[in-house]
């Protein structure tokens, strides 16, 4: 009677479909959330930028930053004309939404919207920026 060797153990196999699904799931977490942070990040072209762009830039939305041109304010608060500048170019803008109290010539403001065919910047929203000095109201009691 002959005695056979034992057979060797089966070679182990790597569990390979684990990881490929962990490997799946990040990169899906991951395109999420580059794809949400790039459509909340919204960023404002100054008006020598918005210029630049030419006709490419009519009817496209866009966010819109600069001061406020002194001098340049007219109409009412739903019916609001007035030139946004950088110092190098400057852009008039019309809005029928009223901006808050701070808005005011020579403060900074951004605006957006679309740019008309006629070059006018016509604002669905204006968002005035305030400096980063803040002065405890006086009419109060102070704590």
């Amino acid at each position: 009677m002959t005695q056979t060797a034992p057979l060797p153990p089966p070679a182990r196999r790597r569990a390979w479909g684990p990881w490929l699904a962990v490997a799946a799931i990040g990169a899906i977490l991951a395109w999420l959330l580059f794809s949400g942070l790039s459509s909340a990040l919204v960023y404002y072209l100054t008006p020598t930028e918005l210029a630049a762009r030419g006709e490419a830039a009519v009817g496209a939305p866009v966010r819109l930053g600069g001061l406020v041109l002194p001098g340049s304010v007219s109409g009412s608060a739903t019916d609001l004309t007035f030139v946004l500048t950088d110092g190098e170019t400057e852009i008039t803008v019309h809005s029928t939404v009223a901006p808050t109290s701070s808005f005011r010539e020579g403060a900074g403001a951004v605006v957006e919207g679309t740019v008309r065919a006629d070059g006018v910047f016509e604002a669905d929203e204006v968002l005035v920026r305030h400096d980063e000095n803040y002065v405890a109201p006086s009419d109060y009691p102070q704590p």
